[in-house]
């Protein structure tokens, strides 16, 4: 539970149900709208029932984790053990989503969730938690740092249309 001053009521984080699933995926659309605005590729409502269908696999496999207030789901966040065909030193875990309504934002709830990430993947045997972060959202990032998150990986991104021919495209002319 997070602590909260006696005028707010508690905010309870605990394992996603089976019920949860829909109110879940009504905010990882809305998460996915929102990473619209930092150039992300993933469009919301038409990935809807394959992320319901992730979701519940991650409830399922004790992955999903929500924070309610009154009842309500105001927040939450999956992820797994990663499972790969290379062997490692170490087990990782991978943080796929972390989300609170912005309402319930500013009151230590993604906080919580991600603590109680961390410590549901110790857990289950991991030693060390990557995640991903679009590159422009620095709100994002300042959080995940503030909680002790480093840069570990940088992907980098180059559009393939077709800008036009350029003087030195030598693939494009003919030899004559």
């Amino acid at each position: 539970m997070v602590p909260t001053n006696n005028s707010q009521p508690t905010i309870e984080i605990e394992h996603a149900s089976q019920d949860d699933i829909e109110a879940v995926t009504d905010l990882w659309v809305r998460l996915a709208r929102d990473q619209r605005e930092y150039e992300s590729y993933v469009r919301a409502a038409d990935n809807r029932e394959t992320m319901r269908a992730t979701l519940s696999a991650h409830q399922v496999n004790g992955g999903l984790l929500v924070a309610r207030l009154d009842r309500e789901v105001i927040g939450f966040t999956s992820f797994t053990i990663e499972r790969g065909s290379l062997e490692l030193d170490g087990t990782r875990g991978l943080l796929s989503n972390l989300y609170v309504d912005p309402a319930a934002r500013d009151r230590g709830v993604g906080s919580a969730l991600l603590e109680a990430a961390e410590e549901t993947l110790r857990e289950q045997g991991a030693d060390v938690m990557i995640l991903e972060v679009m590159a422009e959202n620095e709100d994002a990032r300042r959080f995940y740092r503030r909680q002790g998150y480093d840069t570990y990986r940088v992907a980098m991104e180059r559009s393939l249309e077709d800008e036009g021919a350029s003087e030195n495209d030598t693939h494009s002319k003919e030899d004559g």
